[in-house]
Formats: structure tokens, C-alpha cells, sequence
């Protein structure tokens, strides 16, 4: 049992982060938006992290509406928000993903046919490839939006005996249909994010070692060095994030039980942190930051 004082200490906790993330995200759009005024341009990374700032600030009141609004009232009152919570970490997953994939394709020195025509083809997909992170997205949120049916579907008929084949069924259905799907959602993206980590990683490594037999120069190894650690840090957290979210899924999600708000600010602690490397790894959010803080 979590004393009071803890519950108490990550509540606040949790309501610091979110405002972090808020302003965060809310940063991010507009940064990005006012440099797409001013060019009447984005770059493909930038394309992507205003989807992603978009994302956590949709992720983030949907959050904070649900937490706090089911202490007053029972938790499927509010499903609909919790399917949105849902939507928009998937949507987070899929954009995460598909940034790392554009740094493998562009900074990686592979030179495989398919990475070559990648390279070249990059540019053009990534409008294409924001689309379809928000029909996977979609599809995704499929799983979630029957269970909650389901559910109510059970709640209605309460009168039933607990035994009748209807609800044994749908119980059923719920447990071997709805969670591995929904583990099978957030596990895709964060696949193809691995690999193109672990990609990107080799190359680099490669890099490196063959800037270190050539005597190059400190500042290059140093910057070299730099990027390795930033990738590190990058990887760190957001496997952090994604474990987490499928601890809280393997248990009993939005259990108001005592542990619960030990975990929410755990998770958007990371989400914080991961967000904040995600800003400082693009020149014009990383000019903001440092003028705004």
C-alpha cells in the first residue's frame, strides 16, 4: 500500500508534467508554424514534429480528463476519452517510429539498393507516410473501441446469471481478442523503430571507427561522438515509454488502485524527458528553447 503523502507527491508530480508537455507540445506547433509562415516551407523532419507536438498535446489533455475525471464518476462514463488517450499514443508510437526511420534512411551510410532508393524517395513519402501513421493509428484503436462495447454490452446485461453463455462469450472475446491486438498496436511501431535504431547505430559505429583509423580530426570524433550519445539517450527513453505503457496494459488499466499515480507521473516523466530530446535534436525548436529558457 502507497502512503498518502507518496499518492499525493505524484499527483502534483503528474499535473507538473502534464503542463510540461503542454507547453512542450504547444512550443513545438507554433515554432514550427511560424517558420512554415515565414519560409512557406517545412522540412520533412519538421513535418513530422508538428504531428508529434499536435499528438502529445491531444495525448496529454485526453490524459489528464480522464485521470481526474473518473474519480468522481465510474470509469466507463468517460471511454470515449480513454479511446482518444488510446488513438493519440498509438498516433505517438507510429510518428516516433517514422522519425527514426527518416534519420536511418538519411544519416546512415548503408549502400543497399533499397537504401539508396529510400534516400531518394524519402522526400516525397514522408506527407504519404504521416497519412498512413494515422490510418494504422486508426485501425489500432479498433480493438479498444470493441472491448468498450463490450464492456457496456455486460453492464446491461448484469441480470443475466454470471454463468450464461452470452457473457462467458464476450468475456472471451474481450480478453483473447482485445489486448493481444491492442499489445500487437503499440509492438509494430515500436519494431520498426528498434530496427532502425539498431541500423543507424551500426553505421555510425562504422563511421566512427573509420574516422578513428584515418587520425581524423577531435572535433569530428567529438561531434561523431555526440550524435552516438544523443541517439543513446533518445533510445533509452522511449523504450522506457513503451514499456511502461505495456506494464499498464498487461495490469489493470486506469485501476484507480494506490500505485496508479506512481505510475502516471513514472510514464510522463519519461514522456517529458523523451520530448524534450526529441526538441533539442531540431535547430529551430532548440533556438526557441534556448531564448525562451
Amino acid at each position: 500500500m502507497v502512503p498518502n503523502q507518496v499518492t499525493t507527491f505524484s499527483i502534483i508530480l503528474y499535473v507538473l508534467e502534464s503542463l510540461v508537455i503542454l507547453i512542450q507540445s504547444g512550443t513545438t506547433v507554433a515554432a514550427l508554424c511560424r517558420e512554415w509562415m515565414n519560409f512557406q516551407r517545412l522540412s520533412p523532419v519538421e513535418m513530422i514534429l508538428i504531428s508529434l507536438g499536435m499528438s502529445h498535446f491531444c495525448l496529454q489533455w485526453a490524459s489528464m480528463l480522464y485521470n481526474f475525471g473518473t474519480i468522481s464518476r465510474p470509469a466507463l462514463v468517460f471511454w470515449k476519452i480513454s479511446v482518444i488517450w488510446e488513438f493519440m499514443n498509438f498516433l505517438t508510437f507510429w510518428l516516433t517510429s517514422l522519425l527514426s526511420v527518416f534519420y536511418c534512411v538519411k544519416v546512415s551510410s548503408f549502400t543497399h539498393p533499397v537504401f539508396h532508393w529510400l534516400r531518394w524517395k524519402i522526400l516525397k513519402l514522408v506527407p504519404w507516410l504521416i497519412l498512413g501513421t494515422l490510418i494504422a493509428s486508426c485501425l489500432s484503436i479498433i480493438p479498444s473501441v470493441v472491448k468498450y462495447h463490450i464492456q457496456i454490452e455486460l453492464i446491461t446485461l448484469d441480470h443475466l446469471p454470471r454463468n450464461s453463455s452470452l457473457i462467458i462469450r464476450l468475456k472471451m472475446f474481450d480478453q483473447y481478442f482485445s489486448n493481444p491486438l491492442k499489445m500487437i498496436g503499440f509492438g509494430a511501431p515500436f519494431l520498426v523503430f528498434l530496427v532502425s535504431i539498431i541500423l543507424l547505430t551500426i553505421s555510425l559505429v562504422r563511421h566512427w571507427e573509420q574516422m578513428k583509423e584515418l587520425n581524423t580530426n577531435d572535433s569530428s570524433m567529438k561531434a561523431q561522438s555526440t550524435v552516438l550519445k544523443s541517439l543513446a539517450t533518445f533510445f533509452i527513453f522511449f523504450t522506457s515509454y513503451f514499456l511502461t505503457i505495456v506494464v499498464s496494459f498487461i495490469g489493470t488499466v486506469f485501476d484507480k488502485k494506490s500505485w496508479f499515480w506512481v505510475c502516471e507521473a513514472v510514464i510522463y516523466g519519461l514522456v517529458c524527458i523523451h520530448y524534450t530530446s526529441l526538441m533539442m535534436s531540431n535547430p529551430t525548436l532548440k533556438k526557441v528553447l534556448t531564448m525562451q529558457f
